[in-house]
């Protein structure tokens, strides 16, 4: 293993555990460390792992980040069209990751509206779009580049874009086992859904992070085990890969100042 990585590529590398045992799903990373982490993925312990072009072809390699030159070729595999994404979506055979702007102790996010009523929020953001659909349906996994309790908020999403374990927002007909949210990566730690009642847990911190600093940031209780273990470190070949998949160094970007990894 490495002591030189930045704090982004440990949660690149964090993040890419979420798709560890997926075995041949549809991997759909949304921002510059989730796709990273979907292709640091594919590339080493989950090589059935699958993904596009962002497009519409399946690729057997996936694309680095940014432009790739005028003689680049991507390793087209077979073609992946609207109809074939939702079967994959709608046969739970799709694991998606993505950034909330509010994710509540049921683990519902919100991308769509802050403050306010819907009909009149004082911020409009993206949208709820297909989230509610794909997070019953399929797996989903969330990535926070600023843990705090302006995110991980005391009461309820202002505006619920996705399912979560909430028995009072369950569609008809569905239960708490239809609902699959994997992992949780921030800037201080990665946290799942593994507490009694599917209470959100601290599974590991990162190098220099107290689970002190943790529960100060979050603005919900969550499970502190009596021993939790740190994050694991990116090894140099996992670094390689990394630098490989992103050679514009986007990933610098993600991560306020994108410190250190270990800040002890």
């Amino acid at each position: 293993m490495s002591n030189d990585y930045t704090l982004a590529e440990l949660c690149i590398c964090a993040a890419a555990e979420a798709f560890r045992d997926d075995g041949e799903v549809l991997a759909t990373g949304i921002g510059v460390i989730p796709r990273l982490a979907a292709s640091l993925a594919m590339k080493t312990f989950n090589t059935d792992l699958m993904m596009t072009d962002s497009e519409a072809w399946m690729l057997s390699s996936p694309n680095p980040l940014g432009d790739r030159g005028a003689d680049f070729v991507q390793a087209n595999e077979s073609w992946m069209g609207f109809s074939r994404i939702f079967d994959n979506v709608w046969s739970s055979k799709r694991h998606a990751m993505l950034g909330p702007t509010q994710v509540d102790r049921f683990g519902q996010s919100n991308t769509s509206a802050l403050g306010g009523s819907y009909e009149a929020p004082k911020t409009m953001m993206l949208g709820a779009r297909g989230f509610p659909g794909n997070s019953i349906s399929h797996q989903n996994s969330f990535f926070v580049p600023a843990h705090s309790t302006r995110v991980f908020i005391e009461g309820e999403c202002d505006f619920v874009s996705s399912i979560g374990y909430n028995p009072q927002r369950l569609p008809k007909g569905r239960s708490l086992d239809d609902v699959d949210i994997r992992l949780i990566i921030t800037d201080l730690c990665v946290m799942d859904f593994g507490g009694a009642n599917h209470q959100v847990r601290l599974r590991s911190l990162h190098p220099g992070i107290s689970a002190e600093q943790v529960v100060e940031k979050t603005g919900f209780e969550i499970e502190v085990p009596a021993t939790v273990p740190g994050t694991t470190v990116p090894t140099a070949e996992q670094l390689a890969i990394i630098a490989e998949m992103d050679p514009h160094n986007q990933r610098a970007y993600q991560i306020k100042d994108n410190p250190a990894g270990d800040r002890s």
